[in-house]
């Protein structure tokens, strides 16, 4: 079918785009301008056209996150669904999460954290996720083979052939590490790590199990940047932890993860104020201009009641103080470990209001939109579906000016977010939300809207109410099929899930097994993710590596 989007607004920062124009589309895919009559033509009068949103980092699958709608099912009632499909609005389900995102005009998210003792049902998870393409991170970086190989000095050659066997087994798109070496030495009763610690047992420190997967992602060839979760995360003076992270990787290639948890600088301890720290996000966002290798997604904060939910084992241990309501879930893995810890960021909390200014102060002090990813880390810093007031607030200093009037006295005195006048333009919006997470994950395919693109297209009537129009997308197209109209969902489809095409060497495959058969009495078909798992033949879609 021949579709022609005419007359709508097109924003395309990859082609340099943002004017009235069209949009052709054939067999799922963007086309240059055609000659024939089209099969269907979408006035888009008034309206701003975009690539489908791009989410790079949201806890949509896997152990925890069911464990957070088991200790909290009164934060996931929704409303009912449409007929066929019972769940497909309780909160926190699969149908619900590919609904909401669909709804605001994304097409493709990522879950950060795919532990590959539990690759298969955290894939099952995703599976049941309609409407859009998505993926999982394999998690590296605690687990006891790799830091055996790492302790015995085995080199480069043997950690990049388990980084490689890993993700392929698991059917990751990229790997992950977590507090590297935390969740390892908290069962031996550590409970703060910084990067040049000796974790017990093992002699290594942060820094050489974080070195080894940057070096082993580069020779690999893994399109997303290593996906890094530091120490120290939510503590004054994390932006310490963050800085020197960005400096350990030397110039290679990295990612970190909700960078707003580490733009926290300490203030004098005798101040009990809001925890006791400041913003620091222009230390992060000058950190950043001086390195180019690096991009962030930032976790923004938004107020209401959340669940947090990490496999930074030591850091909810610590959390678990704050829960509200007062319950929490831990749980030691053999090769990770995590928690589920409710939390409450009250709206005009002083330490909640602060985390809310530097999330935006880090977006509105980036002088590159993408290499600064939207994230709410959903749902640790709030809900995604507060995406469309996010970017409201962006691109308006006057809304923003209102926020704060309401908020406590310290934003404008630990932040200089009351002072900032910055705007986000829409193109730096599509950049924000769709080439910069399209680029960063290595999807060539989509956040843009250049000839031989997937189909992903969000239409929005315009309006200065950026919330509501960001909020309920006219028309959302994914693969050219329409499944979005009026902000309601019109017809349900089954996506695919990415996963990196990556070979494994037959020696690492043999030991990998020994090495499970000693441990657990169970070898690597038990953690197999095998295609007669799933009921749609066609589940899974190969990504290639680098060249």
């Amino acid at each position: 079918m021949l579709i022609r989007i005419q007359g709508g607004r097109v924003v395309d920062p990859t082609d340099g785009r943002d004017a009235v124009g069209d949009v052709w589309i054939e067999n799922g895919k963007i086309v240059a301008p055609s000659e024939h009559t089209p099969d269907r033509t979408v006035d888009a009068t008034g309206c701003v056209v975009m690539a489908g949103g791009v989410e790079v980092h949201s806890h949509i699958a896997g152990g925890n996150v069911v464990m957070s709608r088991l200790l909290l099912p009164d934060l996931y009632v929704s409303e009912s669904a449409p007929n066929g499909h019972p769940f497909a609005h309780a909160g926190g389900s699969g149908s619900w999460v590919g609904a909401n995102y669909a709804k605001m005009g994304y097409t493709t998210a990522v879950e950060p954290a795919l532990p590959p003792s539990n690759a298969l049902a955290t894939h099952l998870e995703l599976a049941d996720i309609p409407l859009l393409d998505r993926g999982a991170l394999a998690v590296l970086g605690n687990d006891d083979h790799l830091l055996q190989i790492l302790r015995d000095g085995e080199g480069k050659a043997a950690v990049r052939d388990l980084v490689q066997h890993t993700v392929a087994h698991a059917r990751g798109l990229g790997v992950k590490c977590i507090n590297a070496g935390g969740a390892s030495a908290f069962k031996d009763g550590v409970l703060k790590l910084s990067l040049d610690d000796e974790i017990p047992v093992y002699g290594l420190s942060t820094r050489k199990i974080m070195t080894a997967l940057l070096d082993a992602v580069e020779e690999i060839g893994v399109p997303h940047p290593l996906h890094v979760h530091c120490n120290n995360l939510g503590l004054p003076g994390a932006d310490d932890s963050f800085v020197s992270t960005l400096d350990a990787a030397e110039g290679r290639r990295i990612h970190f993860a909700h960078a707003q948890f580490y733009a926290y600088g300490v203030v004098d301890k005798e101040n009990p104020l809001t925890g006791g720290f400041r913003s620091a996000a222009e230390r992060i966002t000058e950190a950043m201009e001086a390195h180019p290798n690096a991009t962030f997604d930032v976790g923004q904060v938004v107020f209401g009641q959340t669940v947090t939910i990490s496999l930074d084992i030591l850091r909810q241990f610590a959390g678990r103080k704050g829960a509200n309501p007062k319950k929490w879930a831990l749980s030691a893995g053999d090769a990770e470990g995590g928690g589920v810890v409710p939390f409450l960021y009250k709206p005009r909390g002083g330490v909640s209001s602060l985390q809310w200014a530097i999330g935006l102060e880090l977006m509105l002090l980036s002088k590159d939109p993408e290499r600064t990813i939207l994230t709410t880390d959903h749902p640790n810093g709030g809900v995604f579906t507060e995406y469309p007031r996010i970017i409201h607030l962006l691109m308006s200093r006057e809304e923003r000016e209102k926020e704060i009037a309401t908020l406590p006295s310290v934003v404008g005195e630990r932040s200089s977010l009351p002072t900032i006048e910055r705007e986000y333009t829409l193109s730096e919006i599509a950049q924000l939300t769709r080439s910069g997470p399209a680029k960063l994950l290595g999807l060539t395919d989509r956040g843009h809207l250049r000839v031989g693109a997937k189909a992903d297209v969000a239409v929005y009537r315009d309006s200065t109410d950026r919330t509501a129009m960001f909020s309920r997308a006219r028309l959302v197209l994914k693969d050219g099929e329409t499944i979005v109209e009026d902000g309601e969902i019109t017809a349900w489809r089954h996506g695919r899930t990415l996963e990196l095409d990556v070979e494994t060497d037959s020696a690492i495959v043999k030991r990998s097994e020994a090495y499970l058969q000693d441990r657990y009495g169970q070898g690597l078909d038990s953690f197999a993710v095998p295609d007669a798992a799933f009921p749609e033949t066609e589940n899974f879609e190969d990504v290639a590596c680098r060249a």
